[in-house]
């Protein structure tokens, strides 16, 4: 069964030339126009992955709620923002909500599909992982299968893609990990500014669990590690 995805864009040009470029793919595109619509969509049927724009009509943060309703529902579901707004806030905005990737209008429909290709890719090796299902060390707990990880036997609150940085940093503990290796073990192609949110956030959603969470060690000009 193709994978689908859901595809939120309100200039109609624009949306029927996604969904083309992606169908040809083999995926399946359900297209959505306005916020209330792709919540409907979303609330019979997640898709396998989001594609959102920002302003959707008279709503200009329609697609953060959105992420927001998605999230709700779903820790690990992709999604990516493909949107004209490309400030540096609004690019941090929608990490925080936990979105795995941002794109500008302007980025090459090859270059859109790769990063969807990307993504799905993330989720098949981590179903597909043999060697490393799970990691223990201290209070973490890492499950591949379930795309979960526990701090103290809790579950922290993980997108997709920081799910695949922690798991990236704590295989092998204590070794550094530059931005090009998290960005080739995560499958994504983002800029240093990109990889130091994702970092940012992750610390905190620990820190929210445990106050004197410090294992992911900042090594300036080189990298990150998780240090025991």
């Amino acid at each position: 069964m193709p994978k689908q995805i859901l595809l939120v864009e309100d200039e109609p040009i624009l949306c029927e030339n996604y969904a083309l470029a992606i169908r040809q793919q083999g995926y399946d595109v359900i297209t959505c126009n306005n916020k209330q619509d792709a919540i409907s969509t979303v609330y019979k049927r997640l898709p396998d992955l989001a594609l959102l724009d920002i302003g959707l009509g008279d709503e200009v943060e329609a697609g953060f709620d959105l992420c927001r309703e998605i999230r709700a529902l779903s820790r690990t579901i992709p999604i990516i923002f493909l949107t004209a707004r490309d400030s540096d806030f609004d690019t941090i905005s929608g990490l925080r909500l936990g979105a795995d990737d941002y794109l500008s209008k302007d980025t090459s429909m090859p270059h859109i599909l790769a990063r969807i290709a990307a993504l799905f890719r993330r989720i098949q090796a981590l179903q597909t992982a043999t060697d490393v299902d799970q990691i223990k060390h201290e209070a973490l707990m890492i499950d591949a299968q379930r795309f979960q990880i526990e701090w103290k036997s809790t579950v922290v609150d993980l997108s997709l893609t920081e799910f695949w940085m922690v798991y990236s940093l704590a295989k092998r503990v204590g070794h550094v990990k530059n931005r090009e290796q998290l960005m080739q073990d995560a499958n994504i192609f983002v800029d240093d500014g990109t990889i130091t949110s994702h970092i940012k956030r992750i610390r905190k959603k620990f820190k929210e669990l445990d106050d004197g969470f410090d294992h992911i060690e900042t090594i300036y000009g080189v990298g990150y590690r998780w240090k025991a």
